[in-house]
């Protein structure tokens, strides 16, 4: 891990770590909370891009780092305490996706989104959990309307995020004395890069463009809900129209949701 920080005293201002900083949502989350007066410490894999952020947010913690890796996170945590001297919010923000039909789909690919969606979480969550409930801190998992419903072409993607759903509404119950706040944020469709990432079914990159649901939500949009929610102490917020429709339709009518969705978006499954 390689970080660029300033030398100084412990921060009596809130400190907030943000991993995938340097993707257009990490970004956005990133200046919201320069905003709002916090320290940040914002990490990401792609080591250009958290420099070209670090311009944008003076006196940052940042750095370039492999949340996949256990010794990583630890060394993560570790660094932002040692500049910081504490740890209020972790926003886990990295992620990954597919696009491809499971019936062709290398099971690497599936492998691979749960370590970066499901598996980093779980080990960064592991190394700031003493930290976050020592200042009665808040994480927050940035999932997907697939969290909450089922997305054709995305079966790896939608299965990570079900789980941290799992994962961390348990974990919120298992703290609750605690006062461990966990906001589990599900956006539909945003303006961003991610969808040109995404993993095809051999482990390249999909060619054919996405098929969205919806207008696109801005990144500050969804950035500006995760300061709002994160202070509101809010479980779970379901951010634009066609997320709400999205969840409630497939709790109250599964056929005509699962209906409706492959004909918005059975280009996904084209070859």
């Amino acid at each position: 891990m390689r970080s660029v920080t300033k030398t100084g005293t412990p921060a009596t201002r809130p400190v907030v770590l943000i991993t995938g900083a340097a993707g257009g949502l990490g970004g956005a989350l990133a200046e919201a909370y320069a905003r709002d007066g916090a320290e940040l410490v914002l990490a990401d894999i792609d080591e250009a891009g958290i420099d070209t952020l670090a311009s944008r947010c003076p006196g940052a913690l940042v750095a370039a780092a492999d949340i996949r890796d256990r010794a990583a996170c630890e060394a993560l945590v570790a660094a932002a305490l040692e500049r910081f001297g504490r740890l209020d919010v972790l926003i886990h923000n990295a992620g990954l996706t597919h696009r491809s039909a499971f019936r062709d789909t290398d099971l690497e690919v599936i492998r691979r989104v749960f370590e970066v969606n499901f598996f980093a979480a779980v080990q960064l969550t592991a190394a700031a959990l003493p930290h976050l409930l020592a200042n009665r801190g808040t994480i927050v998992v940035v999932s997907s309307v697939a969290g909450v419903a089922p997305l054709i072409g995305r079966t790896g993607y939608a299965a990570s995020k079900h789980a941290l759903h799992g994962f961390f509404d348990t974990l919120r119950t298992e703290h609750a004395a605690d006062g461990l706040g966990v906001v589990i944020v599900c956006p539909s469709f945003i303006d961003t890069g991610f969808s040109q990432r995404a993993l095809d079914a051999s482990g390249g990159r999909v060619r054919r463009q996405r098929a969205n649901v919806g207008r696109l939500l801005r990144p500050g949009q969804v950035a500006e809900a995760v300061v709002a929610a994160v202070r509101r102490r809010r479980r779970l917020v379901l951010v634009s129209p066609v997320a709400h429709a999205s969840m409630w339709l497939h709790r109250l009518a599964p056929a005509l949701y699962e209906r409706l969705m492959r004909r918005s978006q059975r280009a996904e499954l084209s070859a």
